[in-house]
């Protein structure tokens, strides 16, 4: 059974880690290879237009496999030099995947999200939270720094002085703390976690696919681009938007409702 299962309900496809004995624990190159595998449908599909990740069973995602990094084995094998290149061909491969994905993602944080999990709920756009979510920047209590990206993408979601108190204590948050930092923007009750974000999918993907597409990429390079730089991206891409049927359709749609 693969580790990420794929259903697609119109213009929105629902992402489930699916080893939920486990945890969804992201442990081996097949699991960290399939959610790559998946983000890369999703950007070859043109019909997307929202993704919806979430975890199976109790947990979003609890990181990775301690068991391993004790035994040396898997992600923790091998030298120094081996670990790092393991590191670049394997698990940092998902935050260049899901953070770079073209359309809108919503993490539909199920249950605790702790270490790489953490990180992964970071690296998609908008994170609801389930009352059962708990999240953890946990690597400093085993000895370890965020490896897959977390320290360039909490920052970013929660501001450099809350990243850094999580990163550095390694402690737990609950959802309800979750939300007071901005890390994730509702909580709600477990049985409402999924239609919440499904409906919320379903209104973003209401939305014409190009435009999208292109205000999701103004934002992730306004994050490190110039304002100058960005005002001229900003002119290209209304151009191009200017000359889609979608938009020629949102207007008349728009137009009618005043008439």
């Amino acid at each position: 059974m693969s580790f990420v299962l794929y259903e697609q309900s119109g213009a929105v496809v629902t992402l489930t880690l699916n080893a939920p004995n486990e945890r969804n624990a992201l442990s081996t190159p097949e699991q960290w290879a399939a959610v790559v595998d998946a983000c890369e449908k999703v950007k070859a599909d043109l019909s997307v237009k929202a993704v919806v990740l979430t975890g199976a069973g109790s947990a979003f995602c609890a990181g990775g496999n301690v068991k391993d990094m004790r035994d040396k084995k898997g992600i923790a094998a091998g030298s120094a030099y081996d670990i790092r290149n393991g590191y670049r061909a394997g698990i940092q491969r998902i935050p260049l995947a899901l953070y770079n994905l073209d359309v809108p993602t919503i993490a539909a944080v199920n249950g605790p999200a702790i270490g790489a999990g953490c990180d992964l709920a970071c690296m998609c756009d908008i994170r609801i939270a389930s009352e059962k979510a708990k999240f953890a920047e946990s690597f400093v209590k085993l000895g370890i720094i965020p490896g897959d990206g977390g320290a360039w993408l909490l920052p970013r979601v929660i501001g450099m002085s809350k990243a850094a108190e999580l990163t550095f204590t390694g402690d737990t948050i609950n959802a309800q703390e979750a939300l007071a930092c901005g890390m994730v923007s509702r909580v709600v009750a477990p049985e409402q976690l999924l239609p919440e974000a499904q409906v919320l999918a379903q209104k973003i993907a209401a939305n014409p696919g190009p435009a999208l597409r292109m205000a999701k990429r103004l934002m992730r390079e306004g994050q490190h681009m110039r304002l100058d730089s960005l005002l001229e991206m900003s002119a290209a891409f209304q151009a191009m938007a200017h000359h889609t049927p979608e938009h020629d359709g949102a207007l008349a749609a728009f137009l009618s409702q005043m008439k």
